[in-house]
């Protein structure tokens, strides 16, 4: 080893005998030059005087997030606007168009996630999910993001969070696929963050004797890295003011739009937030509300059985709106949060899981119940930070079917189902005739793309010769 590396080693060591974390390197002399390296580049992503405070506070501790005492239903701008909103509507997505023919809006996707739950031996953004051509995640926002440009003008960017996982594949999904007409220099991609997984007493588990335990900080960590990666700075130089925020996983959302940029630039929000309303009670969704004064989301895990089965005067549900994971963040709110990356401005989550790791003696343990504790931030933790923050109800038929799970709810059967349901509504809604099953299922596959179409009401701006539908046939527009 050369003395500049012996005394890298050196600096390494005393920082790990600082925070108490010296098994690291419990196994560095039996490792050849390529693991030490692999070692070192791990112990480099962590951020060790930052560490020990979360350490002490979520680890050895158990740091919780109480109730607000003061628990009241969010108010919202609902989806359709009513006369005495008709105006502020109209002049919100003026003003949404302006930004976007300006460039000053930027999409942002968080797709650290593989396609594992779904049977896929992938990225997610890559999972194959269009009901008629069978276009992946990753193709239909590309779609969206080049229809947007065509109807206003505009020349968008794209930024993608990947994650170490996932990182690689997705860059090769992109080049294979000729990033799919959109141009290469308007996608930028980068890795979220990482934090270690914990034993109880706040050393940090190995997975090996060259590598550590890491998993995701969350999807609120996508702001941090953001930052890191130098996306933020990169917006600034490019004059993005806006950051259009959505998850890899919902493929009805609108990756960009202007009602939603409008009414958050004309009211001075510093990050707004979509609803739309629960399915049911205890739908797995979080919660809007105002707690003690301050917009914030409950989880569904944490908001009281009273509330979320409460009714108002009317008889529907009290605590209505459902957090759906689309927001538009202000880039100077971004910054704003991460200008001190050691104290992060959101709160850490803490989780208790079975984690596998390598014990100081080189000894793998495989635990039957769990054994480490993990940090994750959230995204929604932001809102109560934010000035001015809003909520838009928008529709679930129009804008929600994420695809988590296998089978069941939320799967890639519903899905393409909604995909289904939407295109057809869209189509009956521009005057033309769509066969339907007497369940009231669309009698047959259609698909409308971004390309051509944003929302129904531009597909009847632009659909000029009445399509032929046939029942029981697929049927797709471009």
């Amino acid at each position: 080893m050369s003395s500049a590396n012996s005394e890298a080693l050196a600096r390494v060591r005393a920082t790990l005998e600082r925070y108490g974390q010296t098994h690291l390197l419990a196994h560095w002399d039996h490792l050849n030059d390529p693991a030490r390296e692999a070692l070192l580049a791990d112990i480099a992503q962590i951020n060790f005087t930052a560490l020990a405070e979360l350490i002490d506070t979520y680890v050895r501790g158990n740091k919780s997030f109480p109730l607000p005492q003061d628990i009241q239903p969010a108010p919202f701008y609902p989806v359709q606007p009513g006369l005495e909103r008709v105006g502020k509507y109209a002049d919100a997505v003026k003003r949404g168009v302006s930004l976007i023919r300006r460039n000053k809006v930027a999409a942002f996707t968080v797709a650290g996630g593989q396609g594992t739950r779904l049977g896929f031996d992938g990225p997610k953004g890559a999972f194959p999910i269009s009901p008629v051509r069978n276009k992946p995640l990753f193709q239909l926002f590309v779609e969206f993001i080049l229809g947007t440009n065509r109807r206003y003008g505009s020349d968008l960017s794209w930024f993608i969070m990947t994650s170490p996982q996932n990182d690689a594949a997705t860059r090769k999904f992109f080049e294979d696929n000729g990033y799919f007409g959109l141009k290469r220099e308007r996608v930028r991609f980068f890795q979220q963050g990482v934090m270690p997984a914990f034993a109880p007493d706040g050393t940090i588990l190995m997975e090996d004797r060259h590598r550590i335990a890491f998993s995701p900080d969350g999807h609120g960590g996508s702001l941090l890295a953001l930052r890191r990666s130098g996306a933020l700075a990169e917006m600034a130089a490019a004059g993005i003011e806006y950051i259009s925020y959505i998850q890899v996983d919902n493929p009805l959302v609108k990756v960009i739009d202007p009602l939603f940029l409008g009414l958050h630039e004309m009211t001075g929000s510093q990050m707004s937030s979509k609803t739309i309303p629960k399915a049911d009670d205890l739908e797995r969704v979080g919660n809007f509300v105002v707690g003690d004064g301050r917009l914030q989301v409950i989880e569904y895990s944490d908001l009281p059985d009273e509330l979320a089965h409460a009714r108002d005067p009317r008889g529907g549900r009290l605590f209505d709106a459902g957090s759906i994971a689309i927001h538009v963040l202000s880039r100077s709110f971004v910054e704003q949060l991460t200008a001190d990356e050691a104290h992060f401005a959101l709160p850490w989550h803490r989780a208790v899981k079975k984690v596998p790791h390598l014990d100081a003696q080189g000894r793998w343990i495989e635990p039957t119940a769990p054994n480490a504790v993990k940090l994750e931030a959230f995204i929604f933790d932001a809102i109560p930070y934010a000035s001015n923050p809003l909520i838009l109800q928008t529709s679930r038929a129009e804008e929600f079917s994420p695809v988590k799970n296998a089978t069941g709810v939320d799967s890639e059967h519903t899905a393409r189902r909604d995909m289904n349901r939407r295109a057809a509504a869209w189509l009956h809604a521009a005057g033309f005739d769509v066969p339907r099953r007497p369940d009231g299922e669309p009698e047959g596959l259609f698909e409308i793309s971004p390309t051509l179409a944003l929302d129904g009401g531009h597909l009847r701006e632009v659909i000029i010769e009445a399509p032929v539908i046939k029942a029981g046939q697929s049927h797709y527009w471009e």
